[in-house]
């Protein structure tokens, strides 16, 4: 196995860890039940998407088929190093907004309004971070983990603007010049 995949793999399984580790120190939620419910479908709209993709025939001879870089160090390369430097900014920007992590649209008990590492510049670096990695392990995987990219890219911006309003909400003087001095996705850009 080429070097890069193992970079890739490695990169995930330490993500799925800290997420997993680091989710029982998170702040309780204000309304389980209708958090776990939306999650829960949200996740069963995710997979019917997912099901119905591999019903295509285009989508089964794509998983099939070898990704188109297989025999592209540099494009493996390349994939890794986004896989690497996402993950990355997850994770740090997971260990720096602490306890007030939730699932996308959760609402938490107490929640403050966190500035400061990578929220400093984007205001949504966890989703900035897993898209990039998405983005890394399609280049260097398969073609069609861009799929998952879009759709991934499409729930974390539907997210974001949720998150915003609730956010404008909860912090009226401080919010409206956080969001002004920083960026959704991507710093200096989006």
């Amino acid at each position: 196995m080429a070097v890069y995949r193992w970079i890739i793999y490695a990169c995930w399984l330490v993500f799925l860890g800290v997420w997993a580790i680091t989710a029982f120190g998170a702040k309780p939620s204000l309304n389980p039940r209708r958090d776990w419910w939306l999650l829960g479908g949200v996740r069963l709209a995710i997979l019917i998407a997912v099901l119905l993709a591999l019903r295509l025939p285009d989508v089964r001879h794509a998983l099939g088929q070898p990704g188109f870089n297989v025999h592209d160090p540099h494009a493996g390369l390349i994939g890794a190093a986004l896989v690497l430097l996402g993950v990355g900014l997850a994770v740090w920007a997971r260990f720096v907004i602490g306890r007030n992590w939730g699932n996308p649209m959760t609402q938490r008990e107490n929640p403050e309004l966190v500035t400061a590492g990578p929220y400093s510049v984007i205001r949504h670096p966890i989703y900035t971070g897993i898209l990039t990695a998405m983005l890394g392990s399609a280049i260097a995987l398969r073609p069609v983990l861009f799929l998952f990219f879009l759709l991934l890219a499409v729930f974390f911006i539907y997210s974001a603007r949720q998150e915003e309003k609730r956010m404008a909400l909860l912090f009226p003087a401080q919010y409206p010049a956080y969001k002004a001095r920083t960026k959704m996705l991507l710093p200096f850009i989006l």
